[in-house]
């Protein structure tokens, strides 16, 4: 990190723009045909958001989604129109230095409301499903994987989105029923397409995606890639270089946190303790890093 201290923001208030919803980490907002997106710095773990911000968070998220976007652009429509403040709407000019490098305008879409998980690795929800039942989302698998283990294709993997609590994994047969075979068959193979172009650039920079969730939605008819996009918040990142098969290995997204969490005598109901500074700093610098390898780049800070 630069020795230069990074703001933390965990709330932002636009006066005379119309706040539509709160998410853990994002603010909406709406300006006409667009929303307006703003990417905190706020950190939710076990679904209770920290009182902790991590500095230099939201704008990781920000940037590396439209790195992600840009990438994808002739794989799949996406829903962002502009993150150039430039561009912004005039009331937003006195809002410039809160909005620069965190924020987005972006197409309203008429969001599907699933969770499209790709994973190419043994971890998270998956690993505790196959230790019980030897299946991930109903997907029976061969005896013998170990967590963390690299499977042989990626599996797709869709779940309930969830408002509060953790969201539910479900089969293919069950998306079927909740939004039509042409439209499961359609976000199955978007999904692993863009996880399966995501995981072996990644991995040309030093990163595994262990696994990572999309969103979408419809705009125009067309089914469109929208909210985030292979972030170290909806994305398991692991170093290649130090990833063993047997444990939970060292990554550069929140599971760091989460480890750390786990340590404590702390029941995972709010309200969350803090994060010692120590903490907040290592997380801040796994973000910056997860940034610098797949970009290639320094994040707008």
């Amino acid at each position: 990190m630069s020795g230069t201290p990074l703001d933390v923001v965990t709330a932002v208030d636009l006066p005379g723009v119309r706040h539509v919803r709160s998410g853990k980490v994002r603010e909406v907002f709406e300006l006409g045909e667009v929303y307006l997106f703003v990417a905190t710095d706020r950190v939710s773990a076990y679904d209770c958001i920290l009182p902790n911000g991590i500095p230099g968070k939201g704008r990781v998220l920000t940037q590396l989604s439209v790195f992600w976007f840009e990438r994808f652009r002739s794989r799949v429509p996406h829903h962002l129109v502009s993150c150039d403040v430039d561009e912004y709407p005039a009331l937003l000019a006195p809002h410039r230095a809160l909005l620069e490098g965190r924020s987005m305008l972006v197409r309203k879409a008429e969001m599907i409301p699933v969770e499209c998980v790709a994973r190419g690795y043994l971890a998270g929800s998956g690993w505790r499903e196959y230790q019980a039942t030897g299946t991930v989302a109903g997907q029976v698998l061969p005896a013998g994987y170990r967590q963390s283990a690299g499977l042989p294709a990626p599996l797709f993997t869709p779940a309930t989105k969830a408002e509060s609590g953790h969201d539910i994994n479900i089969s293919f047969e069950d998306l079927c029923g909740r939004v039509g075979a042409p439209t499961a068959e359609r976000l199955r193979d978007l999904t692993l397409d863009l996880y399966t172009d995501a995981a072996a650039y990644a991995r040309d920079r030093g990163i595994l995606i262990a696994d990572t969730k999309f969103e979408f939605g419809v705009i125009d008819g067309e089914i469109t890639l929208a909210d985030e996009a292979l972030t170290p918040d909806s994305s398991r990142f692991w170093p290649a270089d130090t990833y063993r098969e047997g444990a939970s290995p060292f990554s550069f997204d929140k599971q760091f946190i989460r480890d750390f969490l786990d340590t404590l005598d702390w029941d995972k109901t709010p309200p969350a303790p803090p994060l010692p500074e120590d903490i907040v700093r290592q997380s801040s610098e796994k973000y910056l890093e997860a940034f610098r390898r797949l970009t290639g780049q320094e994040p707008e800070l």
